[in-house]
């Protein structure tokens, strides 16, 4: 069985992007891939130094986005120190991986690492923690929208959604309700003849099609 994932590689300086840095670490990364029988998806390039926060990193960002999007859930880097220098940014990004459901392997010595500091019962705390701040972010979001969305509806009647057919077409609707309209010494019109009148004048229905008096007079209740 082919597994799916995705490679990061990192350089942090113009000499490594311009020489052999980029290529050296797909190099080891595309040997484990063969030998474990890995399939890798796509190949994120950043060139950022290693002790950038992945805040600052638009590749890490990008990759993450897709990971979230497309359903694969491993990262391969050549080594460790290519993912951060820095022990401190290496462990929180470690951290941001696991807690979103995001395996991370080191090429170099075939080491799941995230299974790793999943074995570290305080790293597995703050895992769990950071998953947990994270839903909860989520769900303070989920909330603001909503919120947004029921003011707006309560000002404009409306908020989201497919615009309905006489907003689309306001013209028509004016042009039924001036139909519709009873003059002096005449018998209102029906929605069977307003509908003949429509059709004569080159109006279609929301699908269309031509209008019926049942429609003209769906069209009627629901704005009048």
């Amino acid at each position: 069985m082919t597994n799916s994932a995705v490679a990061y590689l990192r350089v942090s300086s113009k000499g490594q992007t311009n020489g052999d840095g980029f290529e050296r670490q797909e190099d080891v990364i595309n040997r484990y891939a063969s030998k474990h029988n890995v399939e890798v998806k796509r190949v994120f390039r950043e060139d950022v130094s290693g002790v950038t926060s992945e805040t600052d990193r638009p590749a890490f960002q990008e990759m993450i986005s897709e990971l979230l999007k497309n359903g694969c859930r491993t990262v391969v880097v050549e080594r460790l120190d290519r993912l951060a220098r820095e022990y401190r940014i290496q462990e929180t990004l470690l951290i941001y991986l696991a807690s979103k459901g995001i395996t991370l392997i080191n090429a170099a010595t075939e080491e799941d690492v995230t299974e790793a500091i999943m074995a570290d019962p305080m790293k597995k705390a703050l895992i769990q923690m950071q998953g947990v701040f994270s839903e909860l972010e989520k769900n303070l979001l989920v909330k603001k929208l909503r919120v947004a969305r029921e003011r707006k509806r309560a000002v404009n009647g409306k908020c989201e959604g497919r615009k309905s057919y006489s907003e689309r077409a306001p013209e028509v609707l004016q042009e039924v309700k001036a139909l519709r309209r009873k003059k002096k010494g005449h018998s209102r019109r029906s929605f069977s003849q307003i509908a003949e009148i429509l059709n004569n004048k080159g109006f279609r229905n929301s699908v269309g099609n031509i209008f019926t008096g049942k429609g003209v007079s769906s069209l009627y209740s629901r704005n009048v």
